[in-house]
């Protein structure tokens, strides 16, 4: 224990004479948590549209107030004909066409139905999709609206109520995936940083030369990431409470308790990737392309279930995964510790191997 002490005095006074990563340490969890949930939502506002109004008849007319007035599309302009307003989607100042036929409100009133035609620009996926969707909302909303006018009878209304997330706001499901992403960019970057600096500094052969145990060593590295990392995690659920009101439905407590284990895998991880690398450079390029493929494949922008199966099997192995789900679960849900153990399990089981592998993987001669 004694040795070990050494070693935390050492590593903990090299981390506070760097000025950089204390300034990152404090400057990241702030500035991603102020800014990112306002940056990176799901909702799509300010869709382009440009209308073709064939009709020109009090129904066409109310029919593109609605839509305007949703909020998710800003007319980009009326067009007298379909290839003038392709030709202005070509010039990308339109995402959406609306093209309203000739007779529309009479063919309505006769037949009860009637066709629109809609043509998305799709080089932006999702932007097409949820704005076909919203107009398609639109326009259903407002075919039963004018059914109950002809014909003068009720309608059913579907209220629908959003368990767990009642206003759908997304910042509430943003905010604990960008706060699982600052741990891990403190757990996995700095640790990965940490044996290699010390490689290019040379002081990894005065190391070597004393006998220090292996796991000591590895222990020493991985503590001080450990306690920045739970500094962090309290300081971001600081300011998701007071910037955003968002309190765990749960106990915080169990979001520590997971937090405890992530930490200890992921500055594993990191420390491996150290272990391999031979310069600082070299272990960043390739911790950023694994934590990458992690993030996005992580279920924090795209659910899970909507990946392919070969991609849901490989999210199995992504312990970024385990915590988005726990820190939505706990913060959203009010899920108890039983409800996250298989999670808890499983970032158990990566904390052990991921460690024993930075401990085997740490060479004490060349």
């Amino acid at each position: 224990m004694r040795t070990l002490k050494f070693l935390l005095e050492k590593e903990f006074l090299q981390i506070f004479r760097n000025k950089t990563i204390l300034r990152l340490v404090f400057f990241m969890p702030v500035f991603q948590l102020l800014v990112l949930p306002w940056a990176a939502t799901f909702e799509q506002k300010n869709i382009l549209l440009s209308i073709i109004d064939n009709d020109h008849s009090s129904a066409s007319r109310e029919l593109i107030q609605k839509v305007i007035s949703s909020g998710y599309f800003k007319l980009a302009n009326y067009s007298s004909s379909y290839s003038d307003a392709l030709k202005i989607v070509e010039k990308n100042e339109a995402d959406l066409i609306l093209e309203i036929p000739h007779n529309f409100e009479n063919t309505f009133i006769r037949e009860k139905s009637t066709d629109v035609m809609l043509s998305v620009n799709a080089i932006n996926g999702q932007k097409a999709g949820l704005g076909s969707s919203y107009l398609g909302q639109i326009l259903a909303a407002y075919n039963r609206e004018l059914v109950s006018q002809s014909q003068g009878s009720g309608q059913i209304i579907v209220k629908p109520y959003y368990m767990y997330n009642t206003e759908m706001n997304y910042r509430n499901f943003m905010v604990p995936g960008i706060l699982v992403m600052l741990l891990s960019i403190i757990g996995g970057a700095l640790s990965s940083l940490n044996i290699v600096k010390e490689k290019e500094a040379g002081t990894i052969e005065q190391i070597n030369v004393t006998p220090i145990p292996k796991y000591i060593f590895i222990i020493g590295k991985l503590i001080p990431f450990w306690v920045m990392g739970m500094f962090i995690l309290t300081v971001g659920m600081l300011i998701a409470w007071l910037v955003y009101g968002l309190v765990p439905a749960g106990h915080a407590l169990i979001i520590y308790i997971f937090c405890f284990f992530y930490l200890i895998a992921f500055t594993g991880f990191g420390l491996i990737i150290s272990n391999f690398s031979s310069t600082q450079q070299q272990a960043m390029f390739v911790l950023f392309f694994i934590i990458i493929i992690f993030f996005l494949l992580g279920g924090l922008y795209t659910p899970i279930s909507s990946m392919p199966r070969w991609a849901q099997i490989v999210t199995m192995f992504n312990p970024v995964r385990y915590f988005i789900e726990v820190m939505r679960l706990v913060y959203m849900k009010g899920s108890t510790l039983a409800d996250i153990s298989h999670q808890l399990y499983i970032i158990i089981i990566f904390a052990v191997v991921l460690n024993v592998g930075a401990i085997v993987s740490y060479k004490k001669t060349n």
